[in-house]
């Protein structure tokens, strides 16, 4: 399919990187972090008691939905309290935490797509996620970063979508939007009237998902990033930037 494509955004965890060895190496780092600057509150939640907890809390705010900062910093207050621990260690024990969560390992493919496609169209990153572009070392192929926390919804809401695209001096329907997520990304940019990209990564064995709609499918589904870059580096469209 060919179709005019003056911008595009690009969904991070999951499209980018793996977020799942991701997460839980922050984790991990969070549990050292607290062994040696609270050893009570490190005893108290093992890794699977804070996972629970830090689910019980996402419950208990569903108004924070699109902020996993705030989230994460409600749990750790929680622990540090429960276990007797100084409260203002809050913050450090989230920077250990944070740290960690921007010690990213990109998808091969990843890198060289997102040079080659930045040399097309502007790129945002539009993400749920508090992953850091800055600090991954990325920032310098976008034109900036628009996160679920600072915009105060997250996808799908159409609102974080019209926004990037508003930022980008572009209508939605010249915007193509990159995502693995059904229903995160590639729905909820359909419905805000933008282009749509189904990244579709194949699994440990090979095989990729099946498209799980009868009523909406996606403008592209690729295997990659560099199936992207291919496609678009193929599309006889003009790509002027804005």
């Amino acid at each position: 399919m060919s179709f005019h494509v003056r911008a595009i955004t690009l969904d991070l965890d999951d499209t980018i990187w793996p977020i799942a060895p991701v997460i839980v190496r922050a984790e991990n780092a969070l549990g050292a972090w607290l062994r040696e600057h609270a050893p009570r509150t490190a005893a108290r939640f093992p890794l699977e008691a804070m996972r629970t907890l830090r689910d019980e809390v996402a419950a208990e705010h569903p108004h924070l939905a699109h902020d996993f900062t705030r989230q994460r910093m409600i749990a750790l207050e929680r622990m540090l309290e429960a276990a007797g621990d100084d409260v203002a260690l809050v913050q450090p024990a989230f920077d250990a935490f944070f740290a960690a969560r921007c010690e990213v390992e990109h998808y091969e493919d990843s890198l060289d797509a997102l040079d080659r496609l930045a040399a097309r169209v502007p790129l945002a990153a539009l993400s749920n996620g508090n992953a850091d572009l800055q600090r991954i070392g990325l920032m310098h192929v976008f034109r900036f970063q628009l996160g679920a926390r600072e915009h105060g919804a997250a996808k799908p809401a159409a609102s974080i979508f019209h926004a990037a695209c508003e930022q980008l001096g572009c209508e939605p329907g010249v915007v193509l939007h990159v995502g693995d997520d059904v229903e995160m990304d590639v729905l909820g940019a359909h419905r805000a009237g933008l282009r749509t990209c189904w990244i579709n990564r194949r699994n440990g064995d090979g095989q990729a998902r099946a498209w799980p709609r009868d009523d909406v499918r996606p403008d592209l589904e690729v295997a990659d990033l560099g199936a992207l870059a291919d496609w678009l580096d193929a599309s006889p469209a003009p790509t002027e930037h804005p």
